[in-house]
């Protein structure tokens, strides 16, 4: 347990810094496309407690990695945050901007997990330095916690934000048809996390994400 405690440590900051950015990117893409929804509501802030949700940035998270630790069946941690408040009726462009709108939170996760490839890039220049251990797990962490919420969001479900992507993309029609499944998308979700299939569905493109993110940065 206390390894477990110590390697919370490790990852509290990663993973505070994946989920504020994320929201707040929203946030910001949708105030630039029109949208000051966010910006009123004070949801375009670095500040993690104007993001955080309760159950779903803490509870379940947690839940989630001690019960993987105690029973040595770890996996991909579940989580949420917040989410953002968009009007998008008053996007310039409703439709196009959706996808402006939706990309932005995964793409903010991209950014993050090359600056902390570049951590990590720092703290293996200096072998021997009382700060190299700690800021390379750290820097590992935040790698993976980025590309896994990166990749989790860019599923084609809705409401993550791959859906409403796909809903911007799809001809109007079509578009409509897919934006119904948002209801039961948080239900698709849970099934699949409890069947192990979003495991599978994951892991082959997170590695291939990291290996990408390795090759630009090594």
């Amino acid at each position: 347990m206390d390894e477990s405690i110590a390697r919370l440590a490790v990852i509290v900051l990663p993973v505070v810094l994946a989920i504020t950015l994320h929201e707040a990117a929203h946030g910001y893409a949708a105030l630039m496309k029109g949208d000051p929804t966010a910006h009123l509501a004070g949801r375009i802030t670095a500040n993690p407690l104007k993001h955080i949700d309760p159950v779903g940035t803490i509870l379940v998270p947690l839940v989630m990695y001690f019960v993987g630790a105690m029973t040595g069946h770890e996996g991909l941690l579940f989580g949420w945050a917040k989410p953002v408040p968009v009007d998008f009726s008053r996007l310039r462009r409703p439709k196009q901007d959706m996808f402006w709108v939706a990309a932005a939170g995964p793409a903010a996760n991209l950014v993050m997990a090359l600056g902390w490839g570049l951590a990590m890039k720092l703290a293996l220049g200096m072998p021997g330095h009382y700060f190299a251990e700690p800021l390379l797990l750290m820097a590992k962490a935040g790698i993976l916690i980025n590309l896994v919420l990166m990749v989790l969001n860019l599923l084609p479900i809705p409401p993550l934000d791959g859906g409403r992507i796909m809903v911007s993309l799809l001809p109007r029609g079509l578009s409509m048809v897919f934006a119904r499944i948002e209801p039961y998308g948080m239900f698709i979700l849970i099934a699949l996390l409890v069947s192990h299939v979003l495991d599978d569905i994951l892991r082959p493109l997170l590695v291939l994400a990291n290996a990408l993110l390795m090759s630009l940065l090594f």
